[in-house]
């Protein structure tokens, strides 16, 4: 049996045991994330931050920076001087670019939208071993380049092209539509592209649909629209709202697609910052427009996300 007095020194002992196990778990918790941050630093963070650093300095004479602040990469973006007295003017050719990008982003998700929550649908329905064979078709085409992609989408679209010549034989025009260089082209190459990003997200939540309740809508005499929209699209909103963000954020930054299907003459916000590195040698405005069109994208998932938490609070 123990002496009285050997008692009181248990507690402390236990207390710096039980502080011990918790910085070992701290350890170990750190210990585990560390790849994951050193990877997000390197490849996430320090590219951020020299971006951050180069948009407040001066274009060097040949491409690259200038060690000397200035914030007149951020001006140049809405304002022009004037070359004999330095005044400052609008200029919206920037927002103009800005504005057909969103512009083709937004229809670009629109229209994968239109397209893949059918296909999404279709492939959830299907018996589950014929599944997989049907996914492997949607993914398919990752396993070319998105530049042989467009290559071979600008062969279906040129004047002497497939498109064009299935029309013609079918008698539905009697001369080549101008579908290459245009909006129209660059819009189809971006759905064609992004297609598959908002197939899988829905199709994720399709998945786990319980398309019984499908059932019980059609015997309470709900229509085939209300059945989609009341019960399907209200459950699949988080795959929905997951497609959609992941079709329009590489959409707004696409490059090789508005550069051979736009022939260079359609600028999007991604060729637009490539100028600026490669003949425009402004590494400064290049720099402060990927900032802003990542601060732009960051706020529009904030305010999705806020908008998406709310029904979700007032259903609990």
């Amino acid at each position: 049996m123990a002496a009285p007095g050997d008692i009181p020194q248990a507690g402390p002992a236990l207390q710096r045991a039980q502080r011990d196990r918790a910085r070992r778990r701290k350890r170990m918790r750190w210990g585990l994330l560390a790849p994951a941050l050193v990877v997000i630093g390197i490849f996430g963070l320090a590219p951020l931050s020299i971006a951050l650093v180069y948009s407040f300095l001066e274009p060097g004479t040949y491409g690259g920076v200038t060690w000397a602040f200035s914030p007149e990469a951020y001006v140049q973006f809405l304002f022009q001087r004037d070359i004999f007295d330095d005044t400052l003017g609008f200029n919206g050719a920037y927002l103009r670019i800005f504005g057909r990008s969103f512009g083709l982003a937004l229809i670009t998700m629109v229209g994968t939208l239109v397209l893949g929550f059918p296909v999404a649908y279709f492939i959830a329905a299907r018996p589950e071993q014929q599944r997989n064979l049907w996914l492997f078709a949607v993914t398919l085409p990752f396993w070319t380049n998105l530049l042989i992609r467009t290559y071979s989408m600008m062969l279906i679209v040129r004047d002497e092209g497939f498109l064009n010549g299935a029309l013609i034989w079918a008698g539905v025009i009697n001369r080549p539509l101008s579908i290459i260089y245009t909006d129209g082209a660059v819009l189809l190459g971006l759905v064609y592209s992004y297609l598959p990003f908002m197939i899988l997200p829905i199709y994720a939540s399709l998945e786990k649909f319980d398309f019984r309740l499908l059932e019980a809508a059609h015997d309470l005499y709900a229509s085939r629209v209300q059945m989609m929209r009341h019960v399907a699209l209200p459950l699949t909103r988080p795959g929905i709202v997951a497609g959609c963000a992941l079709v329009l954020i590489p959409a707004l930054g696409a490059y090789i697609t508005p550069e051979l299907l736009g022939g260079g003459k359609k600028l999007m916000i991604g060729n637009m910052i490539a100028l600026q590195f490669g003949s425009g040698r402004n590494w400064p405005f290049g720099s402060a427009a990927a900032l802003i069109l990542m601060s732009i994208v960051l706020i529009a998932l904030l305010v999705s996300l806020r908008s998406g938490a709310k029904p979700e609070a007032r259903h609990g």
